[in-house]
């Protein structure tokens, strides 16, 4: 039982924190393109490369690592979202856009995770 809250009180706060930041990004850039999903999953998809790795090393309870990583992270990206934009795009006649969305999340999702993974490596291999 004490997993499940760890989930959802993470999920809570990880779908809070994506409404804000996606919202603060689209109030910045415009919703012409869907930024504010991008931003959250390039920055989702880094804490989940960084955290997963560090905490090989670092010791952390299964209950943290269900609220951080499960609830929260899980929560705060956003690749359902990230989909129905794409498909909608597309199916507003907007295909360039679609398959530039495509291209550049995955793209810089996939860079990020290695990003986050070689950093949290490299700090860890420097505390000892």
């Amino acid at each position: 039982m004490s997993t499940l809250i760890a989930v959802a009180a993470g999920g809570a706060v990880g779908a809070m924190l994506r409404f804000v930041i996606s919202g603060a990004t689209y109030h910045r850039l415009g919703a012409n393109f869907p930024y504010g999903t991008l931003v959250v999953n390039v920055v989702g998809c880094f804490l989940i490369g960084f955290l997963s790795r560090y905490f090989e090393d670092v010791v952390v309870s299964p209950q943290a690592r269900m609220l951080i990583l499960t609830g929260g992270l899980g929560a705060f990206t956003t690749f359902s979202t990230y989909g129905l934009e794409s498909v909608n795009l597309w199916r507003d006649g907007e295909w360039p856009l679609a398959l530039l969305n495509v291209g550049v999340t995955n793209a810089l999702c996939i860079l990020f995770v290695l990003v986050g993974f070689f950093l949290a490596q490299f700090i860890v291999l420097r505390g000892r």
